[in-house]
């Protein structure tokens, strides 16, 4: 069976994220979706919550799994048992930033490769940070995140706004 890890912060899961997912299945028999961590980001969901946003979304998807991992994501993924990152590309920043990534993962270990897809034409303006400005200034996010993460993330800010009135 042919493994691929999927790293990212997934803060929160996308459906350009899924549909990555989906289309690495269709490679690959598993795909593990990894969550980094990284305790000099803060991220808007801790990683457990992001973890069990993730469980929830693909629970029922045959060969997908999550995980989390800190230091080097070739350690990681040689850990694994497997070879294969995979990653999405929306635009040509991404590539730039993935080609520098996939380079130095290459340095560091040049048994792992990096495998890229495209995001799907509908997803290519989708980016986990563009999401949630969106959802803090209450625009409609349905359809961009599954249903899910989209209450998750109108009751996470509608916490913010009362702790803020409390304030």
């Amino acid at each position: 069976m042919k493994t691929a890890i999927y790293p990212g912060s997934f803060d929160p899961i996308t459906n350009g994220h899924l549909s990555i997912l989906h289309r690495g299945l269709e490679i690959f028999d598993q795909v593990v979706v990894a969550v980094a961590v990284n305790p000099e980001k803060s991220g808007l969901f801790p990683i457990p919550e992001r973890v069990e946003m993730i469980q929830e979304v693909i629970g029922d998807i045959p060969g997908a799994s999550v995980d989390t991992f800190d230091g080097l994501l070739v350690d990681y993924v040689l850990a694994s048992g497997t070879n294969v990152v995979l990653r999405g590309l929306r635009a040509l920043s991404d590539f730039e930033f993935e080609f520098q990534m996939a380079l130095m993962n290459r340095k560091l270990s040049r048994d792992v490769q990096s495998v890229f897809l495209m995001t799907d034409y509908k997803w290519f303006y989708v980016s986990s940070t563009i999401i949630k400005e969106a959802a803090a200034l209450g625009g409609d996010i349905n359809g961009l995140v599954p249903s899910t993460v989209s209450q998750r993330l109108k009751d996470k800010f509608a916490a913010k706004k009362a702790q803020a009135a409390k304030s």
